[in-house]
């Protein structure tokens, strides 16, 4: 492809659900989608990861190390199935954004931890690969997250509608973009990660499709509040959190057995929309537009009560705005390895608190 700027993001998120890859074409005004693909993580993996993000692993470092060498090999099988797809060669990208999958994050430590060994990665795909992308930020003063409300500045940002992006993966993450003005985001709380555990607990499936056993459920008021409590949602941005707040466990410390599990999902549901609802609501500026990404955006009662409680703004997704809102973080990452490649910062510090912009990821070359 002449003057064409290939890049790949690749993205496994909170959920745990598996890889997601977009192949894009950076060269013009705006991403051009090349391919797509996915490959979901097998129960097994799912399990070690989780027990790697909670603390529950046994031989914790080298459980991690032989994790990150199987994340390796799927993030290399993702990346040639969207090969395949675009009838495209290895030859042709100019590099893989991965931003690996996160066991641990503490800002409030100073650091972050994602698996995934891109030399290794580098190795098998023959593509120079960009990683580690939250260390820098973090090194700068910052929380290393979230990280996709640059790219959401990037693509989405218009002078004509103040917009929010709101990512619903694991964790929910909002980016307010107004006309003019400074770009603020932060983590608010919980996305589909809780909603999913307790989906796999008590129905053995890995999520709630579009909602539809959380709303045979009545939502319970005390309970909600009971979790609102949570001194995360009262703090301040910039903010970043994840499993290390949000997990069964600090649902089992609610007192969440009084409770028949349908309605602790109908009330999960609702702590999910509230606290993004609540941080649309605290933004400096007005508001014309909400559009969901992420896995979330499918899950059809999660955006009516969303709708509900923003009292006439529009919900739509970013199919709107012409990416597929299950696209828009490995897409993210693809842009993020294309600004590490140019030299140009990644981070948004208004966000993530650094101190500075900066330059994020590390290279490993082909």
């Amino acid at each position: 492809m002449n003057n064409a700027e290939i890049y790949i993001g690749l993205m496994s998120g909170t959920s745990l659900d598996g890889v997601d890859a977009v192949i894009a074409d950076f060269s013009g005004s705006m991403p051009r989608q090349l391919s797509e693909a996915h490959i979901s993580f097998n129960p097994k993996l799912r399990e070690e990861l989780l027990e790697l993000s909670t603390g529950e692993a046994k031989n914790e470092l080298e459980c991690a190390a032989k994790a990150g060498i199987t994340l390796a090999q799927i993030y290399n099988d993702v990346v040639h199935a969207a090969l395949q797809q675009a009838n495209m060669r290895a030859t042709e990208v100019l590099a893989i954004g991965c931003h690996g999958q996160t066991v641990r994050h503490r800002p409030e430590h100073g650091f972050t931890i994602q698996l995934g060994n891109p030399s290794l990665l580098a190795e098998l795909t023959r593509i120079t690969v960009v990683a580690d992308f939250r260390s820098r930020d973090m090194a700068a003063g910052g929380h290393g997250a979230p990280l996709v409300p640059a790219f959401h500045y990037a693509v989405f940002h218009s002078p004509a509608e103040d917009r929010v992006i709101v990512n619903v993966g694991g964790i929910a993450n909002l980016t307010y973009l107004p006309m003019t003005g400074d770009v603020t985001g932060f983590d608010s709380g919980p996305g589909n990660m809780l909603m999913d555990a307790w989906a796999l607990r008590h129905l053995g499936q890995t999520f709630d499709t579009n909602g539809a056993w959380a709303m045979t459920g009545k939502l319970q008021i005390s309970l909600l509040e009971a979790l609102l409590q949570a001194p995360y949602f009262h703090q301040s941005p910039p903010k970043s959190t994840g499993r290390e707040q949000f997990n069964l466990r600090w649902l089992e410390a609610q007192g969440i057995d009084a409770y028949l599990p349908q309605d602790v999902q109908r009330t999960l549901l609702e702590l999910t929309a509230r606290s993004i609802a609540h941080s649309i609501k605290t933004l400096s500026g007005p508001v014309q537009q909400v559009y969901l990404s992420g896995g979330g955006a499918k899950n059809q009662a999660l955006s009516d009560t969303l709708q509900a409680l923003l009292q006439g703004i529009p919900v739509a997704t970013t199919n709107a705005l012409g990416i597929s809102p299950m696209d828009v973080e490995a897409l993210a990452f693809a842009w993020l390895a294309r600004q590490t490649m140019r030299g140009e910062p990644g981070n948004l510090p208004a966000v993530t608190g650094a101190r500075h912009s900066a330059v994020l990821g590390a290279i490993y070359s082909k």
